[in-house]
């Protein structure tokens, strides 16, 4: 088995996460996890699907989404050529002697307490799952109340694979600049 992250440019229309994710059902693929939102252009919506498989799986899984008409676009982002994150956010239960040590941790991993009230803290962290992770790991001894985690988004690095949508609504590769040939 091995873990693919997606990222799936779509057109916004009505029920298109439906389509994508009953792609999924029909099939009894897994979703490990799936986050999107709208681009910059809100005519399009970009999805980040986390899936895992054999590569016969991973492969069926691409072309299935390829034949969605609302997909416009699919990169796989691989580690090293790509930036994904995830953000959680935790509710613990805390009293005013047990706040400062977990104060301590959260500004290790670089979190934020972003809610206080007299007996519990709501720390908010972003980062890769690993990171994540160990930071739950390390709050072993509280008692966590709540938990919410967005699950996986990202981005490729570089321009090289940039698609954007021309004055006539198709895909096309990134234009260099005019004045210096650049990307």
């Amino acid at each position: 088995m091995r873990r693919q992250v997606l990222s799936l440019l779509v057109e916004n229309n009505p029920g298109v996460t439906s389509h994508i994710s009953g792609l999924f059902s029909r099939r009894g693929y897994n979703i490990d996890s799936f986050s999107s939102g709208v681009t910059a252009d809100p005519r399009y919506t970009r999805i980040t699907i986390v899936v895992s498989g054999d590569e016969q799986i991973l492969e069926q899984i691409e072309k299935q989404l390829a034949k969605l008409c609302d997909v416009l676009d699919i990169k796989k982002l691989e580690q090293g050529q790509s930036v994904t994150r995830e953000l959680i956010m935790v509710k613990i239960r805390a009293k005013d002697t047990e706040r400062q040590p977990i104060i301590n941790v959260t500004e290790i991993f670089h979190g934020k307490i972003v809610d206080v009230t007299h007996d519990s803290m709501v720390i908010e962290l972003t980062g890769q799952q690993d990171k994540l992770d160990a930071f739950l790991d390390l709050l072993h001894g509280y008692e966590i109340l709540e938990l919410a985690r967005t699950g996986i988004t990202g981005l490729s690095r570089g321009t090289a694979d940039v698609k954007m949508i021309d004055e006539n609504g198709h895909l096309c590769n990134l234009k260099p600049r005019e004045e210096d040939g650049t990307l």
